[in-house]
């Protein structure tokens, strides 16, 4: 009867400890690192082991009668290293030294050595047996508990016949029992462990797939957003491209259609002015046309640059000549200026560089009802990209209407400008800046912008000094 009360006790114990290390795990060592959860079931199960010891069965003072060995049970078949289940049996048997030195603690500590070793083998030789769990732990349970028994027959300070006789019989079964009963609590738990972490694994896919979707849904919502944006700035861009192929193409037929008509023949002086005005109409058309086919060239990666010595006297010569009189025309002053340190030439494409800096004045001169518009040249280091490096920048102030600041990323995406409205008061396509910041960046270089609604814009395009091919 004693023996049933204690074995109960023990079994009760080692249950308490397992639900115990369970909250611990649940609710302090969740996050901890995988190393740490190894080390501390192998500490639990030493431990476990010993409280067994605590609440044992004292025969006299020597002998102490408990389940200290159900803990490497489940550690056969719970641990992977067969290393480990020998150091949690030599740790048990280190336990039971705590209680004294006595001969019956050091055939205790024997014994636990040799079921450690015991447990060891069974790992190693139950690891690749295409067994149930049932079947292996009902080996481990039989040949463990055997052993124990055994061990202490032998090694134990009891006389083996009384052992055998009156001892074993009650023990035994009891062992063999309760060995039973608490690894089927264990694998009970473990199994609604099992289940709890499933559950909140699916739980956690399952929010990551939402927050996806999430992500997806307003992915979506943004780029049904800018569809609609785009859609909307190429009717624009459509509607202005159309407005402005008109004008001179109704100026071209109907003046080549004057020109034509016997009945009404224009003199001499007419026809020369006519001829004039068709001659712009015409160049302003092939501008247009220039403008889309090398944004299309730019998009489609066509456009080829050739790198060649550039001379800035004569890009600041020809630029000026070029603007001077429509500057005139809408009373602005229009200069030049070479800062001092600038080189004679660099190396880059001329043509392409030009068409980036009349894009520019011909868009400041445009946008400026008063003041001033200025190209300004310069020789200046900064960094790009990490590194120190030389460029020209070419400046290109207005006192026109600037631009506010939240359009002023949006200036540089094709068939838009800072306002809808502008294009019909001012006239363009909005294809200028989009080319000229891509052109510059096949020139190696790059544009900046600083404007103030209202007080004017100053583009600045930097190009290396030296641009070598590709």
């Amino acid at each position: 009867m004693q023996f049933s009360k204690v074995f109960l006790m023990n079994i009760c114990v080692l249950t308490t400890m397992v639900y115990v290390a369970m909250l611990l795990h649940k609710y302090w060592f969740n996050e901890a690192s995988g190393l740490f959860k190894y080390a501390f079931s192998v500490l639990l199960a030493i431990g476990a082991g010993w409280a067994t010891m605590v609440f044992g069965l004292q025969l006299t003072d020597n002998i102490i009668f408990d389940l200290r060995f159900v803990p490497l049970l489940i550690c056969t078949l719970a641990y992977s290293s067969p290393v480990t289940i020998f150091v949690i049996g030599l740790g048990i048997g280190l336990a039971r030294l705590t209680f004294g030195l006595q001969q019956a603690a050091w055939a205790g500590f024997w014994n636990m050595v040799l079921l450690g070793l015991v447990c060891m083998l069974l790992n190693i030789w139950l690891r690749n047996k295409p067994w149930s769990f049932v079947r292996k732990i009902t080996i481990v349970i039989v040949i463990v508990n055997v052993m124990n028994f055994l061990d202490i027959a032998v090694l134990g300070v009891i006389p083996f016949q009384v052992y055998m006789s009156t001892i074993v019989p009650v023990a035994l079964p009891l062992s063999l029992g309760l060995s039973a009963f608490f690894v089927f609590i264990l694998r009970d738990f473990q199994i609604e462990r099992y289940r709890v972490v499933e559950i909140q694994n699916t739980n956690a896919a399952l929010q990551r797939q939402t927050d996806r979707l999430m992500e997806a849904h307003k992915e979506l919502e943004d780029q049904a957003k800018q569809l609609l944006l785009a859609s909307q700035y190429k009717s624009e861009f459509l509607a202005n491209m159309s407005h402005e192929l008109r004008t001179p193409l109704n100026s071209i037929i109907a003046l080549s259609g004057l020109i034509g008509d016997r009945d009404k023949q224009a003199s001499p002086a007419e026809a020369v002015e006519y001829a004039g005005i068709i001659h712009t109409s015409g160049q302003e058309l092939l501008r247009l046309i220039d403008d889309v086919l090398d944004l299309s060239k730019v998009e489609a990666g066509k456009m080829e640059i050739t790198v060649e010595t550039v001379i800035l006297s004569e890009i600041a010569y020809a630029l000026e000549h070029q603007f001077r009189h429509v500057a005139e025309q809408k009373g602005l002053d229009f200069v030049t200026e070479e800062a001092e340190g600038l080189p004679d030439v660099i190396y880059s494409d001329a043509l392409r560089l030009q068409q980036i800096i009349r894009n520019l004045l011909s868009n400041a001169l445009k946008f400026t009802v008063s003041g001033r518009v200025t190209l300004r040249m310069e020789h200046v280091v900064l960094e790009h990209e990490g590194k120190q490096e030389e460029w020209i920048a070419f400046r290109v102030k207005d006192t026109g209407i600037g631009i506010p600041e939240e359009m002023q990323s949006a200036i540089f995406e094709a068939f838009r400008q800072a306002d809808g409205s502008i294009s019909r008061r001012f006239g363009g396509t909005g294809l200028g800046l989009s080319i000229s910041r891509a052109l510059a960046q096949l020139l190696g270089g790059f544009l900046e912008l600083q404007s103030k609604e209202g007080e004017g814009s100053q583009f600045t395009l930097y190009v290396p000094l030296r641009r070598t091919e590709g």
